[in-house]
C-alpha cells in the first residue's frame, strides 16, 4: 500500500499545531512537532534552551526524531500521514541562525522525501511567543523563507495554505491533496 506523506511546516506561530489538532479531530494520522519535547527533556537536565546553547546536538535530536516519525509514517495503516515539520525543517533552521552541520543532514533530506509540503505563511495576527518559542514577529518571517528556501532546494512544490479560520485552512489542505 503506497503512503502519502504530508508535511505541514511553516515559521513559529503560524497555526501548525491547531491545523494538526483538527486533522487528529477528523480521523487523519498527525504525527506531533517535536521540538518541544526536545526542549522540556534538556530543562530536565538544567539546559534552559538546548537550540541556543548546543544547536547540533539540539539538531541531532530533531533529525534522530523526525527521521523515526518517517520511518513510522511509511509503516502506518493509513493512506495519509500529516506530520508537523519535515526533516528539511532542522537544515532551515541550522541555515537560519548561521550554523555549518554534518553532511548526513542533506543526505536524510534526499533520502527521506514528503509527498506534498504545505506552508503556512507568518501572521501577525496569530503571532505569540512563550517558554519555548523565543523568536520575534521579525525573525519568523526570516524563518519561513529559509523554510521556502530549503524545501525548493530539496525539490519541493510547496503549496502555501493562505490565512484564515482553523477549518478553512484544514479544508484547503484537504481540497489540495
Amino acid at each position: 500500500m503506497s503512503h502519502r506523506k504530508i508535511v505541514i511546516t511553516g515559521g513559529p506561530s503560524t497555526g501548525k499545531t491547531s491545523v494538526i489538532d483538527s486533522l487528529t479531530e477528523l480521523g487523519y494520522v498527525c504525527f506531533p512537532e517535536i521540538s518541544r519535547q526536545v526542549t522540556l527533556e534538556a530543562r530536565k537536565l538544567g539546559i534552559e534552551q538546548l537550540f541556543l546553547e548546543d544547536p547540533i546536538l539540539f539538531s541531532e535530536k530533531l533529525l534522530e526524531g523526525r527521521i523515526k516519525q518517517y520511518i513510522e509514517a511509511e509503516k502506518h495503516s493509513n493512506h495519509l500521514v500529516f506530520l508537523d515539520r519535515g526533516i528539511p525543517d532542522v537544515i532551515a533552521y541550522m541555515d537560519y541562525i548561521g550554523d555549518s552541520y554534518p553532511a548526513h543532514f542533506s543526505k536524510a533530506c534526499q533520502q527521506n522525501s514528503y509527498d506534498t509540503v504545505f506552508l503556512l505563511p507568518p501572521w501577525q495576527a496569530i503571532y505569540t511567543s512563550d517558554s519555548e518559542r523565543y523568536e520575534s514577529f521579525e525573525q519568523a518571517i526570516a524563518i519561513h523563507d529559509h523554510l521556502e528556501n530549503t524545501y525548493r532546494r530539496f525539490g519541493y512544490n510547496l503549496v502555501e495554505v493562505p490565512t484564515g479560520t482553523v477549518e478553512d485552512r484544514v479544508s484547503f489542505i484537504i481540497k489540495h491533496l
